[in-house]
């Protein structure tokens, strides 16, 4: 059999179509033999973990581990009791939408662009690989339950393995109080029906490796909870902390119970909303217990990392103001806990951040960190909480057209916009109450922080000798070289038929048959690294890759069963022959052929220019012109990108079954080539 050269200076194409149809095909259908082909994408490897990843709603750290003994919540506590508590954690952004948008992503909200609740970010960022969707790359099975994300832009088939359980609950904050108690069984609110959805998940997926997020609602607004976690508390156990809040947002005044306009809550609402939270955050951690008391039931526990987080903090009365969208410390900070099986339990004060969730999940999992991550893997504080770590945390806040930026240092908070700056010591005044940015004797320090901000998130980070590296090789890098890119490809095709391959793991999913199926397996995971130093793609793609990229797309459409995998790696064989540029402009055979009625004209420019196709009958007479205009230097070969032809004449009529002409005319190039039209 012909090789293909990997050499960059001489890639020599002569690639032989291999008999893999008549091994794989011949039971029928791609469906059939795709179950047997695949099946170690199911397994669970040695060492990796199962995933429940938890988001609590408007959550601060007001909970019995983080020293509250006032708080009733033995579930958190006990999770925290054999995890790692991070007790200065904080979010990107202190609102409900751009948190978890970054979180989900690794990305922060500079990068996503998404400052509200109702802006999606697909659209932005089309390409970016959730945290779900990387683990389903994987072989896991990915579920979804509750509110994990603020907009219906996650219910997306990239990211979840089956649609996401979520109901849609409507409430009339008219007509309805901020806080109620109500005398129902915990399964009649929303978080009684995620936990039970999530216990129903839990049971339909225990076989498999599964990554489960569930999110809780409470103790967001309002607070209505059955009675008995009400009873948990007595009102006068939050005197101490509640006071007048003059200033509440206005979302919370539209409840019905609260004063509207500019009338201030009063000391007795506050108390009875203060009540409310802890009752609700009670409620929230029980159901999340019942969750945790399934897994331990069907022998999950020591083989599944827990991560459990509030999506930002949360004011109850600091500050003069309710809820969050703020940056001082009860906004940012949130609760963050991290249990990983054998670990040993600990807490640490590094700060941290929301944003390093994603990375973390991956390492602990022994999955590969995606390059392209703006947060950092936690675990070596999780194996070393005492160790020197990140320099600040990094928060903003957007209103309008005003940006304000901060940053969380061990001893400082500095926050800026245009017009304003405000800075505080914690070790004089953990409350935030005395702004000292404009004393005299902080110039230098506002100087300093100033400088650190603007340096940003990559500064902070820790030296790259304090951390641990990851020795792991991706079963997807055939040549090992700590990229998978076009060589890897190249490789599994040159093995293409062989019995005993110069590289091993061409055989990538381990069936003893090497052919397009392992070809598309190392597509879907083009440009992943296991080498932070290693470049994104590690070899260019010359114009000469685009005749063997166009056979691979070929086979691959053959056996395509509609698989996530597939339909990835196929996805990727289509963006590298579209992002490649061809050494001649040429017209390519229409596909498909025969058809009814429409077909797709693909052709190569090698310069930018003009394109126009004409298609005529056997008499000469021109039935259709299409004009595309100008268009760049490049491969016009995938359905998204040939010329399209509806099979309809000028008039708007389907043509009649017969041949066919069509003749392209790019620049000073012209081609004619002949088509047949059956129906």
């Amino acid at each position: 059999m012909a090789k293909t050269s990997i050499g960059d200076s001489n890639f020599s194409r002569s690639f032989t179509r291999r008999d893999f149809l008549s091994t794989t095909l011949k039971v029928g259908a791609a469906a059939t033999f795709t179950t047997g082909l695949l099946p170690n994408l199911r397994a669970k490897p040695a060492g990796r973990y199962n995933v429940i990843f938890i988001i609590a709603d408007d959550l601060r750290p007001l909970l019995g581990c983080y020293g509250h003994s006032e708080m009733h919540t033995p579930n958190i506590d006990a999770l925290a009791a054999r995890g790692t508590l991070f007790n200065r954690a904080y979010c990107q952004y202190p609102l409900c939408n751009p948190s978890r948008v970054s979180m989900m992503t690794g990305l922060r909200p500079e990068t996503t662009a998404v400052y509200g609740n109702t802006r999606g970010w697909r659209e932005a960022l089309p390409e970016t690989v959730t945290l779900p969707q990387h683990f389903k790359i994987h072989g896991y099975h990915t579920r979804s339950v509750g509110k994990i994300a603020h907009a219906a832009t996650w219910d997306d088939a990239l990211s979840w393995s089956a649609p996401i359980w979520s109901q849609r609950w409507t409430i009339d904050k008219a007509t309805t109080p901020s806080s109620q108690i109500l005398d129902v069984p915990d399964d009649e609110l929303k978080d009684g029906k995620i936990a039970n959805a999530s216990i129903e998940i839990l049971t339909e997926i225990k076989d498999q490796q599964f990554f489960l997020a569930i999110g809780f609602h409470k103790p967001h607004l309002p607070y209505n909870a059955p009675r008995k976690y009400y009873d948990l508390y007595d009102i006068e156990t939050f005197t101490d902390v509640s006071s007048v809040i003059p200033h509440p947002a206005n979302d919370v005044r539209a409840y019905a119970d609260i004063p509207k306009r500019n009338a201030p809550i009063s000391e007795e609402k506050t108390l009875e909303l203060m009540h409310g939270y802890a009752a609700s955050t009670s409620y929230m951690d029980a159901q999340l217990g019942r969750v945790l008391e399934q897994l331990e039931t069907l022998g999950l526990t020591e083989n599944t990392v827990i991560a459990f987080c509030g999506d930002h903090g949360f004011h109850l009365g600091e500050h003069s103001t309710w809820r969050k969208n703020t940056l001082f410390e009860v906004s940012l900070r949130s609760p963050l806990i991290i249990s990983v099986p054998g670990q040993q339990p600990n807490q640490t004060d590094a700060l941290s951040e929301l944003v390093d969730i994603y990375p973390t999940l991956c390492d602990a999992c022994q999955l590969p960190v995606p390059s392209k991550l703006e947060g950092l893997s936690l675990t070596p504080v999780i194996e070393q909480p005492a160790r020197p770590w990140k320099t600040a945390a990094f928060s903003q806040l957007s209103g309008g057209t005003t940006k304000k930026c901060s940053i969380r240092t061990d001893q400082y908070r500095y926050t800026e916009s245009e017009h304003h700056r405000e800075l505080y010591d914690y070790y004089a005044n953990p409350d935030e109450t005395v702004n000292i940015a404009h004393l005299s004797e902080n110039r230098k320090l506002v100087a300093h922080l100033r400088e650190q901000l603007h340096a940003g998130w990559q500064a902070a980070l820790p030296k790259v000798s304090e951390q641990i590296p990851l020795l792991q090789t991706l079963p997807w890098d055939i040549n090992n070289d700590g990229v998978v890119d076009i060589r890897d490809m190249l490789l599994v095709s040159n093995s293409f038929g062989t019995d005993d391959p110069m590289y091993p793991k061409a055989d990538v999913n381990k069936d003893g048959s090497i052919d397009i199926i392992d070809l598309l397996l190392v597509a879907a995971h083009f440009g992943e690294s296991s080498n932070p130093a290693a470049p994104s793609i590690a070899t260019p793609l010359l114009p000469k890759h685009t005749a063997i990229l166009d056979e691979w797309l070929t086979e691959a459409r053959l056996v395509d069963d509609g698989s996530d995998v597939f339909r990835q790696g196929i996805a990727t064989l289509e963006h590298l022959i579209n992002t490649t540029v061809p050494t001649e402009t040429a017209l390519l055979p229409n596909y498909p052929n025969p058809f009814n009625p429409e077909t797709w004209i693909p052709y190569d420019l090698a310069e930018d220019t003009d394109v126009h196709i004409d298609i005529y009958n056997l008499k000469g007479e021109s039935i259709r012109q299409l004009s595309f205009g100008f268009q760049t230097a490049g491969t016009y070969r995938t359905q998204s990108r040939a010329a399209y032809w509806d099979g309809r004449n000028s008039a708007g009529e389907p043509v009649a079954s017969g041949v066919y002409f069509y003749t392209i005319q790019a620049g000073q190039f012209k081609a004619t080539r002949q088509m047949v039209i059956l129906k």
